[in-house]
């Protein structure tokens, strides 16, 4: 299933909860409302002018009490349907291919190798064999050595021999530096 159609899914999911909560939200205001009104008339009936005025006050603070427990949930599940589609996301790309796979660690020993010429590298331990292979088929990555497992969905940690300097190319981060930079994006395009 490509990413395309994994955000896809999502976003139908997360449109369908967002309408579920809003019709809820709306039953519950208008609960809420009914409750305020009831209030208000035996506050008429017991002190005309004086309840007027309190019922105006008592009705503008429970609406904005409901209107303000409406979106508190909203936002919250919106939340919990970001965190979901950051999850997925973390999956689905370890999911990828072992092509895919190779080419990333490729491809990020190349970037790490301009800081670290030679280190060594941690990747998960689905990854490690690929890797193993990598170093041992690409002679631009003879300076480098394996590492123990490191606990990453994907990617590498390469850390001098000396281990003064270390560099987090894991999945997460770059998602993560993604994620941070693209929030509001994403959030726009799932919620509107």
């Amino acid at each position: 299933m490509g990413l395309e159609a994994v955000l896809a899914d999502i976003r139908e999911k997360g449109q369908q909860e967002m309408q579920r909560i809003r019709s809820e939200s709306r039953e519950e205001t208008s609960r809420v409302l009914t409750a305020a009104q009831e209030r208000a008339a035996k506050i008429k009936q017991a002190a005309n002018d004086d309840a007027e005025r309190q019922s105006g006050y008592i009705l503008s603070q429970e609406i904005s009490a409901a209107n303000l427990l409406v979106k508190r949930e909203l936002l919250n599940t919106q939340q919990d349907l970001l965190d979901q589609v950051y999850e997925r996301a973390i999956v689905t790309i370890a999911g990828l291919p072992e092509s895919f796979h190779r080419d990333a660690i490729t491809r990020l020993l190349t970037e790490a190798k301009q800081q670290i010429p030679g280190g060594i590298v941690r990747v998960n331990q689905r990854d490690k064999a690929l890797l193993e292979r990598i170093l041992a088929e690409k002679p631009e990555f003879k300076a480098f050595s394996t590492g123990k497992d490191a606990e990453i969905d994907g990617g590498v940690i390469v850390e001098s021999m000396d281990g003064t300097l270390q560099l987090d190319y894991s999945y997460r981060t770059f998602l993560d530096m993604i994620w941070e930079s693209g929030l509001k994006d994403a959030s726009d395009l799932l919620f509107g």
